[in-house]
């Protein structure tokens, strides 16, 4: 009995202890003056708008730093991405690695077996971004392919790259590219060397391969 009796309160602290583990989370809010601007219930709002936030303010400080045109650092970075292009070490901030860190603790966001991409095209949170594009024949296409369980970004890139102007106001198009363009993408990098390069290096690294 008394045996029985431990075992028991041994699998009750284990239980406790996991339960009461520590998630990943962001030690600043950086972005958090631009509001909610996505709204996809049953999951953290602000870290998803802090996502998209600082993604774009990598993109822009690496392809549109100049004039801080976001247009353009949309177009170039969907442009980079399709042809492989882009060198994601070199263009991470260290606070959107730190983000990274705290999506990948959230399962439902990710399908790591995947072979098309680490994004989970089925969880929630890609659903709503799905049904809440503003672009219509964008929103067709993607959810067809949702829907036909062929969604790759393989064939949804090409309709993205025509209609990439889009994502400046659309911000849910906006967090697409920046989840499936940009976040899922890192997994696939050795995240370490993020640490000791900023987008500022990798914009003068640039424009010194130009002037050689």
């Amino acid at each position: 009995m008394k045996h029985t009796f431990l075992k028991l309160l041994t699998i009750t602290l284990l239980i406790s202890l996991t339960a009461c583990k520590k998630e990943a989370t962001l030690s600043e809010f950086k972005y958090s003056d631009k509001g909610i601007v996505l709204n996809c219930d049953k999951f953290d709002l602000k870290l998803l708008n802090e996502a998209l936030f600082s993604f774009e303010n990598d993109i822009i400080d690496a392809y549109g730093k100049e004039q801080k045109n976001i247009t353009t650092a949309y177009s170039q970075f969907v442009n980079n991405s399709i042809y492989n292009r882009i060198k994601y070490e070199e263009i991470t901030s260290a606070h959107t690695l730190e983000i990274f860190n705290v999506l990948k603790s959230k399962p439902e966001l990710w399908n790591l077996s995947s072979s098309k991409s680490k994004l989970n095209y089925n969880s929630p949170v890609f659903n709503c971004i799905a049904s809440n594009i503003l672009n219509k024949d964008l929103k067709t296409t993607l959810n067809a392919l949702i829907t036909t369980n062929s969604m790759s970004l393989k064939l949804f890139a090409p309709a993205v790259r025509s209609a990439t102007s889009s994502a400046v106001k659309d911000k849910y198009l906006a967090t697409y590219i920046a989840f499936d363009l940009f976040y899922a993408k890192l997994f696939d990098i050795d995240t370490t060397k993020i640490k000791t390069n900023t987008p500022e290096k990798a914009v003068a690294n640039s424009q010194a391969g130009h002037n050689q």
